[in-house]
C-alpha cells in the first residue's frame, strides 16, 4: 500500500523515534508498504517518521542509481532499530541533498564519508559495521529522521535563512509534488 509522505511542519518529523520490540506486529507488511511508497515517490530512502510513525525503521533502495553506481545493483534493504555508533570525521564531502518531506528544497550538506552503524535487518538479525560512500550519506540522512533531525538542520544559518520562505510555504501546504502527501494542519 502506498502511504502518504508527511511534509515539513508535521510534528512527528521532530519527534525522536523509539526502538521497536522483536514482536512488533506486522513489521513485514510495514516494510513492504514503505518500499512501495518509496518507489512510488522516486526516492532512495524513507524513514518511518516520514509516514507518521515515530519508530526506528528505515528503508533504502539504491538500485535506482545502479547505472551510475554499479556497486549498488540490487541494493534494497530495511534497517530496524538503526543507530550510528561513530562518525569518522577524517574525511567529509559536500553533496546536494533533497528529501521527500521537503519537496522542492535541495541544499549542499557536509557529512562524514564513513560511519559505524548497528541495526537489525528485516529478519531481525543484528549487524554492526563500518559503511562508506554514498550509502553512508543516505544512512545519515535517513537515520537523522529517526533522531528528529532533517537535512536542513545541517546547513549554514545563512542558507537556512535563504530558504525560510520555502519552508513556510511547506507548512502552509503550498507545494507541488507527484506523490501522496500529508501536509501539516493549518
Amino acid at each position: 500500500m502506498i502511504l502518504p509522505i508527511y511534509i515539513y511542519g508535521q510534528p512527528v518529523l521532530r519527534k525522536e523515534s523509539q526502538d521497536i520490540p522483536k514482536d512488533y506486529p506486522d513489521l513485514g507488511v510495514l516494510i513492504d508498504n514503505m518500499f512501495e511508497t518509496l518507489t512510488a515517490s522516486d526516492g532512495v530512502g524513507l524513514a518511518a517518521p516520514q509516514i507518521g510513525l515515530p519508530i526506528r525503521v528505515a528503508v533504502i533502495d539504491l538500485d535506482v542509481l545502479s547505472e551510475d553506481l554499479p556497486e549498488y545493483k540490487g541494493f534494497r534493504k530495511a534497517y530496524i532499530n538503526p543507530h550510528i555508533l561513530e562518525f569518522d570525521d577524517s574525511e567529509t564531502d559536500a553533496m546536494e541533498e533533497g528529501c521527500l518531506s521537503l519537496p522542492g528544497i535541495h541544499e549542499k550538506v557536509v557529512r562524514p564519508k564513513r560511519i559505524r552503524v548497528k541495526y537489525e535487518d528485516a529478519d531481525r538479525n543484528e549487524h554492526e559495521e563500518w559503511v562508506d560512500g554514498y550509502l553512508a550519506r543516505v544512512m545519515q540522512h535517513e537515520f537523522d529522521h529517526l533522531d528528529a533531525h532533517m537535512f536542513i538542520d545541517r546547513i549554514s544559518p545563512l542558507r537556512r535563512q535563504l530558504i525560510k520562505s520555502k519552508l513556510k510555504a511547506l507548512t502552509l501546504g503550498k507545494y507541488r509534488c507527484s506523490y501522496r502527501t500529508k501536509p501539516p494542519r493549518r
